[in-house]
């Protein structure tokens, strides 16, 4: 038995989708823990792209149950129309397959219309994907939220819907300048909703548990990534739930002492999207280049990724933070045509080499990378099925980011396909 969690290292947009794509092999159960349709999980099956932004990246293989759980908020409409773009192009065909918790919080019209009024203001702008994640959040938090639990009970839900709307509504109208929302459009539209989620609503701590003592292994899809943890990223640049580690056991109800790896996901080289601190980013030509080879566009909202060179500095906080038992490095074929690359090892403050990653976001703002430089192997490796059959420098390369990190590399990807993988290591064994 075996309970591996997939975590980003970075700030996100790491190419989680296709390692869980690959591991959900050895998995009977794919369980995605928090965030939701903020994150996009992108899959290459053959010569066809899918994109996932809900349900775990499990759902195209068949026979394996995907669980979202409690941690989770989720858009209603955003969900089903997941559901009915899968269905159409021959993938879940069981209904079985799929267990939504009834305690996850769900995503209303208001938490999108103030998520987008918010961002309009430049002062508070932050760059969310104005999905309305962060104000479902805070709606949780505030024990104000409406529940999946609430949502299928017509008196319970239009009770809720009278007790908030009124103060959401006072903000859009006399602080946004926003016009008000209809409650009789909303519960209708809502509860319409309901009734077609409502045959896969269930308790996700009790069945995974189940699965746990049954010796099933569990897989376990994570969404953004670490510095973007509410607690422990580059505040308040971040996303509203816990990315790291201890959101697995919050947002699912099973206990840590049931997890058995914890493999961090990172890009060969770094990219963020949004604002905040960025101490690695590349403002010239050769950010241009790696956004260009490395596709570099937001699967949720189509933005531009910011690109710089790989932060090591970042990288052993990730490990540090999640206990990371092995890193997974995506899109080293990316890299395949540079001279020389650079690796970020410490930053400079104000005359002082920093080697550990700061929790001030101001003092990260002014961080300079210290880097380190190493040979280019300007050659294609994405025919190459073991690390025998890389260049030299591209071995050095890994090896150096794995000394670096303090952490094995269990996993190479070098192209978008599953084929173009290199299992170094099996967290299932």
């Amino acid at each position: 038995m075996a309970n591996v969690v997939i975590i980003g290292a970075q700030w996100g947009d790491e190419g989680k989708g296709k390692v869980v794509d690959i591991y959900t092999e050895y998995a009977k159960q794919i369980v995605r823990y928090q965030g939701g349709n903020n994150a996009g999980h992108t899959l290459v099956v053959g010569d066809e792209k899918v994109v996932l932004h809900l349900i775990p990246s499990g759902i195209l293989h068949p026979g394996k149950r995907c669980v979202i759980g409690n941690g989770v908020v989720l858009d209603p409409k955003v969900f089903l129309g997941e559901i009915e773009g899968l269905k159409q192009r021959g993938y879940f065909k069981d209904d079985s397959q799929l267990l939504v918790d009834s305690n996850l919080h769900v995503i209303m019209p208001w938490h999108k219309a103030i998520d987008l009024a918010r961002e309009k203001d430049a002062s508070r702008k932050i760059g969310t994907t104005g999905r309305g994640i962060g104000p479902a959040y805070e709606d949780k938090i505030g024990r104000r939220g409406i529940r999946m639990s609430d949502l299928v009970k017509p008196q319970l839900f239009r009770r809720k819907l009278q007790e908030v709307l009124p103060e959401k509504n006072f903000l859009l109208e006399k602080f946004f300048g926003e016009a008000p929302l209809d409650e009789e459009q909303i519960f209708t539209e809502y509860s319409g909703y309901a009734k077609q989620i409502e045959k896969y609503i269930g308790c996700c701590s009790s069945s995974l548990n189940a699965a746990i003592l049954a010796g099933d292994n569990l897989l376990f899809e994570g969404a953004q990534g670490t510095l973007l943890d509410i607690d422990h990223g580059t505040y308040p640049y971040v996303t509203s739930s816990s990315t790291c580690i201890g959101g697995v056991s919050t947002g699912t109800g099973v206990a840590p002492c049931h997890i058995t790896g914890v493999i961090g996901i990172t890009k060969a080289y770094c990219t963020r999207v949004g604002e905040g601190p960025f101490p690695t980013e590349l403002h010239d030509e050769m950010g241009e280049n790696l956004r260009k080879a490395g596709q570099e566009f937001g699967a949720t909202t189509g933005r531009p990724r910011r690109c710089g060179w790989f932060d090591a500095v970042a990288i052993r906080e990730a490990v540090r933070l999640n206990g990371l038992t092995g890193l997974a490095v995506t899109k080293l074929d990316v890299l395949n045509e540079l001279d020389s690359i650079k690796v970020c090892t410490a930053y400079s403050y104000k005359g002082q080499l920093l080697e550990e990653f700061p929790r001030d976001a101001d003092i990260l703002h002014d961080c300079k990378p210290v880097y380190e430089e190493f040979d280019g192997w300007q050659s294609n490796i994405c025919s190459a099925t073991s690390m025998a059959d890389l260049p030299a420098p591209a071995k050095a390369y890994l090896a150096k980011l794995e000394e670096l990190a303090g952490c094995p590399i269990s996993l190479v990807s070098i192209g978008p396909r599953r084929d173009q993988t290199i299992q170094v290591s099996n967290p299932f064994g």
